[in-house]
């Protein structure tokens, strides 16, 4: 168990070299064990404005999106099964018409994600071991992706998100984990926003920014974004 002001949020200069761009956000004291009504009306607008913004879109010929792929053909990580998180939502929403209600925090950043085609993510804080280290595997790490309960092979050469217990918390930007999900248990979250050279510096900071603002207006508590340490 960790308290967020001991914990170190760093970045390999070598994940930098590749592309990759990051801040956390941290939101400490939310209450996630419900849905905002007021929330509920306002999802349903962006999702109406998302469905039509990304109606004819192309993905690849999309720099944002493309860039999140560029780091992957870098990484030695391929495509096809390797889809980016926030390609990936926009694919699904496309599909369904709609976005998979998981709990209020996880939704928010969802929504966020799409509108700004960022990679976001969310952690449990309460449930990192230590330090988190933003850095290239090399194969040791232990990885139990959301939903399985056994850990899975981890190659080497993967930038991933680790913490002081070498668990992964969350594989190149596509893959989180059960470890740290948050639920509707949750209090403390730091939350990944992840850029590639296509993204300006000013977009990951004004969407660090909203996600703390939404977050708080929503489920309550405090925020701050760390610029994370290079290493």
């Amino acid at each position: 168990m960790s308290d967020v002001d001991q914990i170190r949020f760093s970045v390999e200069q070598a994940v930098l070299d590749l592309g990759v761009k990051i801040v956390f956000p941290v939101v400490e004291g939310i209450d996630n064990t419900k849905l905002n009504p007021e929330w509920e009306a306002i999802r349903k607008e962006r999702i109406r404005l998302l469905l039509e913004e990304y109606r004819e879109i192309d993905f690849h010929a999309d720099p944002i999106l493309e860039g999140f792929n560029l780091l992957h053909d870098r990484s030695g990580v391929k495509r096809r099964k390797n889809i980016p998180a926030s390609e990936n939502l926009i694919r699904l929403l496309k599909k369904n018409e709609d976005v998979f209600l998981i709990n209020q925090a996880v939704d928010i950043y969802n929504l966020i994600s799409m509108e700004s085609k960022l990679a976001l993510g969310a952690h449990d804080i309460d449930h990192v071991d230590g330090n988190v280290t933003l850095r290239f595997t090399d194969g040791s790490e232990r990885f139990v992706p959301i939903g399985q309960e056994e850990p899975v092979p981890v190659k080497k050469h993967e930038y991933s998100y680790c913490d002081d217990a070498n668990e992964v918390l969350c594989r190149l930007e596509i893959r989180q984990v059960e470890k740290t999900k948050v639920d509707e248990n949750s209090h403390n979250v730091f939350y990944i926003v992840q850029g590639n050279e296509a993204t300006p510096d000013e977009l990951l900071m004004s969407t660090a920014q909203k996600i703390i603002n939404e977050t708080v207006k929503y489920c309550g508590g405090k925020g701050r974004i760390i610029v994370p340490e290079i290493i």
